[in-house]
């Protein structure tokens, strides 16, 4: 299900979805809307924007964080025109697998869009490169992220994308055994422990976008 207040936004996604063998089965011009649907008939994944009516400040954001909140199982992915890492850290915050936070340029590009959606319904987190790095290049007081080395920020980067370690490792040419021994080593730096009720890999995204999150 999609929700966008601009008609042609909103139908331009739902096209370049249904050309890539992708079923939009309800289309919503504001958030609540969409959430009314989700609510009788959830389906894989919500498309909402962030700036909705009537106020176009945040309902967009606000709906997707109820209904993950309700519906766990339900993929959430939220799209903004501007990179924003407060309401990334949001988002993620509420929800620790099943959510993807995107520019609206990316919609442009239909692969990334329906790859996008694919991982968030299989219950991985996807955020936008240009988030990372915004954030990555921020300028930031000292933290836990100061610890790591140039190729564990590497390796965070990918992770901060939602990309698993099978698909860091095509990437940076390397193996997965490798990927693993690097994401271990930044969980303990970041001091995140191994605990079966928390997603680590949302946990260390979210430590490094709650360092630009008031910017």
């Amino acid at each position: 299900m999609l929700a966008d207040d601009a008609g042609l936004v909103r139908e331009g996604i739902a096209r370049l979805l249904a050309a890539d063998g992708v079923d939009v089965v309800g289309q919503f011009e504001d958030a609540a809307g969409l959430t009314a649907a989700v609510r009788s008939a959830p389906p894989d994944v919500a498309i909402l924007d962030i700036r909705m009516p009537p106020t176009h400040t945040t309902e967009g954001l606000e709906a997707a964080v109820e209904l993950k909140r309700e519906l766990p199982a339900l993929g959430v992915l939220v799209l903004s025109q501007y990179v924003e890492t407060r309401h990334a850290v949001d988002l993620l915050a509420g929800a620790n697998r099943g959510v993807g936070y995107l520019l609206k340029e990316r919609i442009t590009r239909s692969s990334e869009l329906v790859d996008a959606l694919r991982r968030i319904a299989q219950g991985e987190t996807v955020v936008d490169p240009e988030v990372v790095r915004t954030v990555f290049d921020a300028p930031r007081a000292a933290d836990p992220l100061d610890r790591l080395t140039e190729k564990e920020r590497e390796v965070l980067a990918l992770v901060a994308e939602g990309y698993s370690n099978d698909r860091i490792a095509e990437r940076l040419g390397v193996t997965a055994r490798t990927v693993e021994t690097h994401t271990s080593r930044i969980f303990a730096k970041l001091d995140l422990e191994a605990d079966p009720a928390t997603h680590r890999r949302v946990l260390a995204v979210l430590a490094h976008l709650r360092a630009t999150a008031t910017r």
